[in-house]
This record gives C-alpha cells, sequence and structure tokens, in this order.
C-alpha cells in the first residue's frame, strides 16, 4: 500500500485492529438499515464491518490500489467501493442516510471543503461520525508527517457546527483490564 498509516486487519495485531474498529462499533447503530458512505475507507473493513446491518454501505478512498484490495477483501452486495476524493464526492446531493469519516480530516488539504462534501451528500436530518486524534492545542504542523492539521476539541467541535446544527463530542481510550494485561505477559494472545 502508498500509505502507510493505513491498517491492513489481516497484517496488524489484533489490539491495533480492535482500537480501529471500536469507531465502527460506535457507529453501526446509527447506521443501521441506511445507506452508509464510509468517506476514506482505507482497506474497507470498516464499510464491511457496517454492512452486516446497513442496507448498503459505499466505501470510497483517494488511493486506487487500496480500493481494489477492498473491492476484493471485502466487496458484496451490500458493500462496495469506489476511487473518489472526500474533498470531491461524485454523488448526488442527498444520497446518503449516514456518512463515517474515521481519521480523515487531519489529512486532506482543504477540511471545510471535505465537511461541506459530507454534508451535501447526506439526506436532511443524516448523521455524520468522524473520529481525528486528540490534541490540547489545534496546531498545523503535527508530529505525525502525514497529518495537516490536528484540532483541539474547541476547534475541531466549530469547524463541525459550520456545516451541522448539532454536534456531540465523545472520546476514545483504550482501558486494559488486569486479565487483559496478564494475558499480554503470559503472550496467550
Amino acid at each position: 500500500m502508498s500509505h502507510p498509516e493505513r491498517i491492513v486487519p489481516d497484517h496488524e495485531p489484533p489490539g491495533v485492529v480492535a482500537v480501529h474498529l471500536k469507531r465502527y462499533a460506535f457507529a453501526r447503530p446509527l447506521c443501521a438499515g441506511l445507506v452508509v458512505l464510509d468517506a476514506a475507507c482505507g482497506v474497507g473493513y470498516g464499510s464491511a464491518f457496517l454492512a452486516e446491518t446497513a442496507e448498503r454501505v459505499v466505501g470510497v478512498d483517494v488511493d486506487e490500489e487500496t480500493v481494489a484490495y477492498a473491492r476484493q477483501r471485502y466487496g458484496s452486495s451490500r458493500c462496495s467501493f469506489e476511487v473518489m476524493d472526500v474533498e470531491r464526492l461524485g454523488f448526488p446531493d442527498g444520497s446518503f442516510g449516514a456518512a463515517c469519516s474515521f481519521e480523515t480530516i487531519e489529512h486532506v488539504a482543504d477540511p471545510e471543503r471535505a465537511l461541506a462534501e459530507l454534508h451535501r451528500v447526506l439526506l436532511p436530518g443524516g448523521t455524520l461520525v468522524v473520529s481525528t486524534p486528540h490534541v490540547a492545542e489545534t496546531t498545523r504542523s503535527p508530529a505525525n508527517p502525514f497529518h495537516r492539521v490536528e484540532y483541539s476539541r474547541g476547534d475541531l467541535e466549530a469547524l463541525l457546527r459550520s456545516r451541522f446544527a448539532e454536534v456531540e463530542l465523545f472520546g476514545q481510550r483504550r482501558l486494559q483490564t488486569q486479565a487483559h494485561q496478564l494475558a499480554q505477559r503470559l503472550d496467550v494472545l
């Protein structure tokens, strides 16, 4: 793959995959029974996970090789993939009841444009679920070389409110139980 930030479940430790799937698990009830866009879907594992309860999921990603992998590995009658840039979505207005875009906004050249496009392709009253790394202060020169900007909570909320009337912010934290820590030490997992 040409983008080293992509998670490929068949080549990653289960814990890494589990952390990323938590976002999709959070979004899944909000997507149940709907036509869903998974914007910047990567290799498609999350799109396929959503498709288990959604009416249909369309995953889009800017990288052709990644989309080819997603089609081959996760494509189905309820889960399809297209090469597309989130800043220029090729769908008619109001095409989706819900959209997910995880760990995307920090990568795009024009975050406002990406949000405008996501808003445009949602049905009125549709739901957008996004995630981005949490930082205390917004920076346009993050340590991660693949990120263009990382948003503070307040700046992310303001950015989202520029397009969406209702905004709720949540956090994600990985908690380990004592049993999990013991299993790691014993190398059972």
